[in-house]
C-alpha cells in the first residue's frame, strides 16, 4: 500500500526547509555563542504601541475584521506610504493587511501563478520567494547580480527575458535588500521600470526595510510603474515588531480584489489587537524606525570596518541591517563550513551565503541587529580567527 506521505502536494516535495533556520538552529546551542544570524531587531516593540494592543484587548476588539483590515489601519498605511515615498493608493480598494509580508509573498504568487509560469528572481536574495514559487508549480530564473553590485540590471533583466523568449511574467526585487544590504537608486529603478512596462511584467517589489535606508531617502518602483506593481511592506523592521505579524499589499484594484480571494482562504483576517498596535505605531509612531536606524548605522560602521581588516570585503549597505561579506582567499572550503567553523571556533554565528541562492557562494551574512557590546565582541573574535589560520 502507498503510503499517504507519498500522495503528498508534488510541489511541497520540492521544497526545502528555510535553510537560514536550520543553520541557526544547528549552531544555536554552542555555548558562549555571539549570534549575527536572525534578521530581526534586537529592539522591543516601542510601549506606545504595545499599550494601543492592550488597550484593544480590554475594548473587546476580539472579533472578525474586514479581511482587508480595519477600515483605520488601511487609512493609516496608505497615508504613511504617501507621506514617506509619495505613494498614492485607495485604503478601500487598494490595500489588504496580511500576517506578515511572508503571507503577503505567498498571496501574490498565489494568485498571479499558473503552473509552468517563470519568475525572474535577482540572487542572492531571501529564500522564500523561491520556495512559493515551487510550491505554486512555477519555476524560478535566477539571475547572479554579484558582478553588478548586487542589483538587478535593466540590461540584465531585457537580457533574460530575450532567453526565454518572451516567456516570463513576474519579476521580484527587494530593496533595500536581504541579505546584501542594497538599495536600488532612482536611476536603476527607473531603467527596471521601462522593461517592465514594456514587457507588461507583474513587479513584487519587497520593501520591508523601507525605513532603514542609509544616507539617501528610499525610492519604490511602485511610483514608477504603478500599474505593474505588487508593494509588499509592513511592520516587522521599521516597529520592531517581527511577532505581532503585521504585512501590507498594495497595488491595483483589480489585482488586489483577487489577491484578497486566496488572504481569506488562508487566514480570513489578522488578528484584531495588533491590527490595533500597528494603526497606533503608523499614527503616533511613524518615525519610531528613524530612531533605531540611528542605532543601526553606527553598529554597521563598527562591523564592516572590523571586518574589512580582518580581509571580509563587502558592498556598503545602503538599507536594511547586514552585511554580506566575501570569506577572505585564504579560505577553501564552502561558505557552510566556513561558517561552522566559525561558529565552533570562534564562537560568533552568521549565516553561510548560499543560503539566499548561487549569488551568494562564497559569502556570509551578518546581522547588525544586536547590542553594540556583542558586535565589537564578534569583530574581535573574528579577527583573532583569521589571525590563527
Amino acid at each position: 500500500m502507498t503510503k499517504l506521505i507519498d500522495q503528498i502536494n508534488d510541489n511541497l516535495k520540492n521544497a526545502k526547509e528555510n535553510s537560514i533556520l536550520q543553520f541557526n538552529k544547528e549552531i544555536a546551542q554552542i555555548e558562549d555563542l555571539i549570534p549575527l544570524t536572525l534578521g530581526e531587531p534586537d529592539f522591543n516593540t516601542p510601549e506606545h504601541v504595545k499599550k494601543a494592543a492592550v488597550a484593544a484587548i480590554e475594548n473587546n476588539e476580539s472579533h472578525y475584521s474586514n479581511p482587508r483590515g480595519i477600515d483605520a489601519l488601511r487609512k493609516a498605511v496608505t497615508q504613511f506610504l504617501d507621506n514617506k515615498y509619495n505613494l498614492k493608493y485607495n485604503p478601500d480598494t487598494q490595500v489588504i493587511t496580511t500576517a506578515g509580508v511572508t503571507e503577503g509573498i505567498y498571496d501574490v504568487l498565489a494568485t498571479i501563478l499558473n503552473p509552468g509560469d517563470n519568475v525572474i528572481i535577482p540572487t542572492p536574495t531571501f529564500p522564500l520567494y523561491q520556495d512559493d514559487v515551487i510550491l505554486n508549480g512555477a519555476n524560478s530564473i535566477f539571475v547572479d547580480t554579484e558582478k553588478d553590485g548586487f542589483v538587478l540590471t535593466a540590461d540584465k533583466l531585457e537580457n533574460v527575458i530575450k532567453e526565454h523568449n518572451g516567456n516570463v511574467k513576474a519579476v521580484i526585487i527587494n530593496t533595500p535588500g536581504n541579505p546584501t544590504g542594497v538599495a536600488y537608486t532612482a536611476e536603476q529603478l527607473s531603467a527596471l521600470a521601462e522593461v517592465i512596462k514594456k514587457h507588461n511584467l507583474f513587479c513584487i517589489s519587497d520593501e520591508i526595510y523601507s525605513e532603514l535606508t542609509y544616507g539617501r531617502q528610499h525610492i519604490s518602483i511602485a511610483k514608477l510603474a504603478p500599474d505593474n506593481t505588487i508593494l509588499l511592506n509592513g511592520m516587522s523592521k521599521s516597529h520592531a515588531m517581527t511577532g505581532w505579524r503585521i504585512g501590507f499589499i498594495l497595488g491595483p484594484k483589480d489585482l488586489i480584489d483577487r489577491i484578497n480571494v486566496v488572504h481569506q482562504f488562508a487566514v480570513t483576517c489578522v488578528t484584531d489587537n495588533a491590527q490595533f498596535a500597528a494603526l497606533e505605531g503608523l499614527t503616533n509612531g511613524a518615525d519610531d524606525g528613524l530612531e533605531m536606524k540611528k542605532t543601526y548605522e553606527i553598529r554597521r560602521d563598527i562591523l564592516r570596518a572590523g571586518l574589512e581588516k580582518a580581509g571580509f570585503h563587502s558592498p556598503q549597505p545602503s538599507g536594511a541591517f547586514y552585511i554580506f561579506a566575501k570569506i577572505p582567499e585564504q579560505f577553501t572550503q564552502d561558505d557552510f563550513e566556513f561558517s561552522r567553523q566559525l561558529a565552533h571556533e570562534a564562537k560568533v554565528g552568521v549565516i553561510p551565503g548560499s543560503s539566499f541562492g548561487k549569488g551568494g557562494e562564497g559569502y556570509i551574512r551578518l546581522s547588525y541587529a544586536a547590542s553594540n557590546d556583542n558586535i565589537k565582541k564578534a569583530v574581535e573574535r573574528i579577527q583573532k580567527f583569521v589571525q590563527s589560520h
